[in-house]
C-alpha cells in the first residue's frame, strides 16, 4: 500500500494539532501525577450493624476503591446512638485520608436533642454523597394488618401495645412514626436497634409488630415474607406500584434519609478530591447500581461542596421538626 507525501499545509496543521493536544492533556497528566496516594490501608467506619444494607454497600465500595487507589480499604463496624458513633469516632483521627466514615442524616439531627462532643458542621470534612434510604412501613405477611389504616386503628384502640423497629432513637423511622402518631392519635411503642440486620430479624422472629425504616426489607417482600403497608416517599415506587404512599392516605409526611462519606476536619483538598472521585467511580459501577436497586436506592451524586451545603441547610431546617416531635427544645 502506497501513501501520498504530506504537503506543507497538512504538516503545519498536524504540528498545531499535536501541540494543542499536548497543552490540553498537560493538566490531566499533572493532576494524575499529583493525585493523592494512600500510604497504608484506609478504614471506613460503618454506622450501622454488620450485615445490613449500609454495611454491604460500604464493603462493595471498599473493594472497588481499594483497587483504584492501590491500598486495602477496610470496613469497621461502629454502630450505636442512631448511627452517630461512627462519624464521632473521627474526632481522634488524623485528616490524612486514611480514616473516613459513612455518615447518615441522623448525625445532623442528634446534636439538637442529645449532648454530644462534636458539631456536624465544624468537626467533619464532607467528601461525597453515596445514596439514600427509601422508607416504608412493613409487616410480616401473616400480620392481621392489611393496610396502613388497619395499623392506625389498632394503635388508637390499644395505645402502645404494638411495637415497631427502627435503626435508632431520633432516626428517620422514629420521626416518621411520631408524625403519624401526632396526626392520628394512635400510639405505638418504639424499639430501637443498631441497624437493619437487627430489626429485620426482630420482625421475622415476631419481636416487633412492624418496621418503619429503610428498604432492608425489600428482598423479604420479594420473597413473600413481608408486606408493605405504605411508602414514605413523594410518589409511588415503580417496583411496588400497587403500594400507596402515606401522602395518598392523608399523612403530610415524607421520609428523606441520605448518607455520604465524611472525614476528620481540615482534610487537604487534594485528598478529599481523590477520595470523592474514587468513591463516585465505585458508586457508579453496574454491580453497585444493581445492589442499590435491590434495596430501592439510587446513587446520591453530591460532590464535597454540595454535600456540605446540604448538611448546613438541613441542620437548620430540621430543628422545627424535632421540636414538634418532642425530641428537641
Amino acid at each position: 500500500m502506497s501513501h501520498k507525501p504530506m504537503n506543507a499545509g497538512r504538516r503545519q496543521a498536524a504540528r498545531v494539532l499535536a501541540a494543542t493536544t499536548a497543552v490540553l492533556s498537560a493538566p490531566a497528566i499533572v493532576q494524575a501525577q499529583n493525585r493523592w496516594k494512600p500510604e497504608r490501608p484506609i478504614s471506613i467506619y460503618n454506622p450501622f450493624a454488620a450485615g445490613g444494607a449500609t454495611d454491604l454497600h460500604m464493603r462493595l465500595l471498599a473493594d472497588r476503591v481499594g483497587k483504584t487507589l492501590g491500598q486495602t480499604v477496610l470496613v469497621e463496624v461502629k454502630p450505636g446512638a442512631a448511627g452517630t458513633l461512627a462519624p464521632a469516632a473521627l474526632l481522634n483521627a488524623k485528616p490524612d485520608g486514611h480514616t473516613v466514615a459513612c455518615m447518615s442524616i441522623n448525625s445532623l439531627r442528634y446534636p439538637h436533642y442529645q449532648q454530644v462532643a462534636w458539631n456536624p458542621l465544624r468537626d467533619f470534612t464532607y467528601i461525597t454523597g453515596l445514596s439514600g434510604y427509601t422508607i416504608g412501613v412493613v409487616v410480616r405477611t401473616d400480620s392481621p394488618f392489611k393496610t396502613i389504616e388497619d395499623l392506625i386503628a389498632a394503635g388508637k384502640k390499644e395505645p402502645e401495645k404494638y411495637t415497631y423497629g427502627t435503626s435508632g432513637i431520633g432516626g428517620t423511622g422514629q420521626l416518621l412514626m411520631i408524625e403519624v402518631d401526632q396526626a392520628t392519635g394512635a400510639k405505638f411503642t418504639h424499639v430501637p436497634y443498631k441497624g437493619g440486620a437487627e430489626w429485620m430479624q426482630a420482625l421475622l422472629s415476631g419481636q416487633v409488630h412492624f418496621l418503619a425504616d429503610a428498604a432492608q426489607w425489600a428482598p423479604h417482600v420479594d420473597a413473600g415474607q413481608c408486606r408493605i403497608l405504605a411508602m414514605a416517599t413523594e410518589q409511588r415506587v415503580p417496583k411496588y406500584a400497587n403500594v400507596p404512599t402515606l401522602r395518598e392516605r392523608g399523612f403530610n409526611t415524607v421520609a428523606y434519609s441520605p448518607y455520604g462519606l465524611v472525614g476528620p476536619r481540615d482534610m487537604p483538598p487534594g485528598i478529599v478530591q481523590t477520595l470523592h472521585e474514587a468513591f463516585t467511580e465505585a458508586n457508579n459501577e453496574p454491580a453497585t447500581a444493581q445492589f442499590l436497586d435491590r434495596y430501592i436506592q439510587v446513587p446520591w451524586k453530591a460532590n464535597p461542596t454540595e454535600f456540605r451545603a446540604f448538611a448546613e441547610k438541613y441542620y437548620v431546617d430540621v430543628k422545627p421538626l424535632l421540636v414538634r416531635a418532642g425530641l428537641a427544645k
